[in-house]
């Protein structure tokens, strides 16, 4: 193999990139990306970055010395347009082409929009260029800021929003903010923590359209409520950025479809990060985008899938002043044990966790699926590490 394409200037395809050279390739590396950015560190953009507290310097994963010692040529700026799998080539969308003996395809994903949302003040938050935007937005004086969606994105963004002094209004359609991935019992208790951040949550309605003419001046609710705004920021999640894949061969649904070794179905072509549906499961996060590249540039180099993934989903989310981690599989049955620290009615009906926090194990069958701390990290480490080695010890049963 003489030369190995990174399609995405992300996080995971800089971890590709690293992988390739660590595992003894040293034939032509090229990487592209649509930004014109070197890759940077997202999670801190709705949170450091939004707040003024952390720079752009700050947010670099790679320095001059790394990038040099890697050796690759970098094509940023630039969007991938078409692969031809057969004949081993990469379209650029400025007329250009890469041949190429092997691709990584690590083109993430793109904020979701709404209808409507070129008007002024209008925000997503996906990429750096959308945090600078939002940033000088919300340096313009006290604003009224209406959150439409209240995951993990929309509550950090909420939470640094009102830490600034901003008037800020969480908008959720499902009846509780994340209760596919905690439940509706855990999701009530972390959806507290946008009122005891002097946040307003207005969950069970929809989005009917914004208002405004040339600038937003307000949110107009499925109920006929309308909201005013001077800035709204839509978080309704994402979608993987495969377009540039439509007339190839790679098989796609809801992302690249890969094994179990991140490896498509198409020889020397692998996926990685929020763009990669890898054994069943496509997941946005930052543990998922660095864990991946190691497995798929193996298999890649290989030809063929030597080695799979047997990792457990992780993420956290630091907002109103706790750090929020989960990991493992939540799904609809499991049993919920407060570990430590403790929840009441009226936490779950509209108060705050307690204070230190809880840890929460799901369980079925009496075995732990799942883990939930709320600023308890030592303990949850502890229990995550058990999660991971009971869900090592299953895979290696049913192997």
């Amino acid at each position: 193999m003489r030369t190995v394409t990174v399609v995405g200037a992300s996080l995971s395809g800089l971890y590709a990139a690293r992988e390739l050279r660590a595992q003894g390739f040293d034939g032509r590396l090229v990487i592209i990306g649509e930004e014109t950015h070197a890759p940077y560190d997202r999670p801190p953009l709705s949170k450091d970055f939004l707040t003024g507290r952390t720079d752009e310097a700050q947010l670099a994963l790679t320095d001059t010395e790394e990038t040099e010692g890697l050796g690759a040529e970098w094509l940023l700026g630039v969007r991938a347009r078409g692969l031809d799998a057969r004949g081993r080539t990469v379209l650029l969308g400025d007329g250009r082409t890469v041949a190429t003996d092997g691709v990584v395809i690590a083109t993430g994903a793109s904020a979701r929009r709404l209808p409507g949302d070129g008007l002024a003040g209008v925000h997503t938050l996906r990429t750096l260029d959308d945090a600078r935007g939002l940033r000088e937005d919300l340096g313009r004086g006290t604003r009224r800021i209406v959150v439409i969606g209240g995951g993990f994105i929309g509550a950090e963004t909420a939470s640094s929003c009102a830490s600034l002094g901003h008037s800020v209004t969480v908008l959720e359609a499902a009846a509780l903010p994340l209760v596919p991935q905690l439940g509706a019992e855990l999701a009530a208790a972390c959806a507290a923590l946008h009122r005891r951040g002097g946040v307003e949550l207005i969950t069970g309605t929809g989005v009917a359209g914004l208002r405004g003419t040339v600038a937003v001046t307000g949110v107009e609710l499925s109920d006929g409520r309308t909201l005013p705004a001077d800035i709204v920021i839509v978080g309704i999640g994402a979608t993987p950025n495969t377009a540039w894949l439509a007339g190839s061969t790679v098989a796609l649904c809801d992302g690249v479809l890969c094994d179990d070794g991140c490896a498509t179905a198409l020889p020397q072509v692998v996926a990685v990060g929020d763009v990669a549906r890898v054994g069943g499961y496509r997941a946005e996060h930052w543990s998922s985008a660095t864990e991946q590249p190691r497995v798929a540039v193996a298999n890649l180099l290989a030809g063929r899938t030597t080695r799979t993934l047997r990792s457990v989903p992780y993420f956290w989310s630091d907002q109103y002043g706790s750090r929020v981690q989960f990991a493992g599989r939540h799904r609809d049955g499991d049993t919920v044990r407060i570990a430590e620290g403790q929840l009441t009615g009226g936490e779950l009906t509209g108060g705050a966790p307690p204070d230190g926090g809880f840890l929460a194990l799901y369980e079925r069958e009496g075995r732990i699926t799942a883990v939930l701390s709320v600023d308890r990290p030592r303990p949850f480490m502890r229990a995550r590490r058990e999660l991971v080695r009971e869900e090592g010890q299953v895979s290696s049963g049913a192997a």
